[in-house]
């Protein structure tokens, strides 16, 4: 069976690695996002890495509009239908308490807005009884920190809205891998204070791939920051709200 998969946010580094992984395999390749240039070239170079096909298509989590063409373009793609969620965006909270009005942007780049695209894309999937839905969210959704806790929330909610996607779609004969990265080298966290144990995005991307073959529903990646959240989410209430964590 041909396989097509739609990558959102596609110029991340967590994504062109991911991408480059997929191409390789000769799967066919939507790549989605708002810098056309930038999607253009990375098209190019999957082309000669093997990939099926490979095409930029603009997509922007706060205009619905741009979801359509996408659709449109799906539909006539033959075989498996698959989509990987990348998008987000992660002001200083700090940015955020001056200007509260980013709140809504960082809940429509992180949950809402592909949440929003999943929910059109879903009839799709489901008719054809098969994908795959990879969707990017954080460690930081596992508990509000003080030091990010909007973008938390953001997460949180995706990743909720995911499982209860995955339950949709495990009937239809479909499945969703949520990936819940902990620091990664990429443009969003350049210059954040505080970063330790930081992954390199082709580490991730291999993480993602093996769990979309073995079908896995939730991972963390690395695997170490399953134990460092477990251990953050077991820290009673009365101790974490006292801590600069």
């Amino acid at each position: 069976m041909t396989r097509t998969w739609i990558i959102l946010g596609a110029t991340s580094a967590m994504a062109r690695a991911f991408a480059r992984q997929i191409a390789e395999r000769g799967d066919t390749l939507l790549l989605a996002g708002r810098d056309m240039d930038e999607l253009k070239a990375l098209a190019a170079d999957l082309s000669a890495r093997g990939a099926a096909g490979a095409e930029a298509i603009r997509f922007d989590a706060r205009d619905a509009k741009t979801f359509a063409p996408i659709l449109r373009k799906v539909e006539l793609e033959p075989g498996e239908i698959n989509v990987a969620v990348f998008v987000g965006s992660m002001p200083p909270q700090a940015q955020i308490d001056a200007d509260p009005s980013l709140i809504d942007t960082v809940a429509t780049d992180n949950f809402s807005g592909p949440a929003r695209f999943l929910a059109t894309l879903l009839p799709v999937m489901e008719a054809r009884a098969c994908g795959t839905v990879v969707g990017v969210t954080s460690v930081a959704g596992d508990r509000g920190r003080i030091g990010n806790y909007t973008y938390g929330a953001a997460k949180s909610a995706f990743a909720t809205y995911l499982s209860g996607l995955r339950n949709r779609l495990t009937r239809a004969g479909g499945h969703v891998v949520t990936v819940k990265p902990g620091f990664v080298d990429t443009a969003m966290t350049w210059g954040v204070e505080g970063m330790f144990l930081v992954a390199a995005p082709e580490k991730v991307a291999r993480a993602i791939v093996k769990a979309v073959e073995k079908q896995r529903n939730v991972i963390y990646t690395p695997g170490f920051w399953w134990v460092i959240m477990t251990i953050i989410k077991l820290i009673p209430e009365r101790i974490f709200k006292k801590l600069s964590i």
